[in-house]
């Protein structure tokens, strides 16, 4: 499953690399996915972290 962070609606909280530093990170002031960790949408703290997401950026998908 592969997780993205829609830059249109995150507005730099940095939960999601609270939450989860190992895919998560914060790029110019946004979150970003980690080059490589696309593919870490199955990872429950990965889902918990989307669910949790303030600004709901965090997409799921396939």
């Amino acid at each position: 499953m592969k997780v993205s962070i829609d830059q249109d609606l995150c507005y730099g909280s940095g939960d999601c690399v609270y939450r989860v530093p190992s895919v998560f990170t914060v790029v110019d002031g946004f979150g970003a996915v980690l080059p490589g960790r696309e593919d870490a949408g199955a990872d429950a703290l990965v889902r918990e972290a989307a669910e949790k997401c303030p600004s709901q950026a965090i997409r799921i998908e396939g």
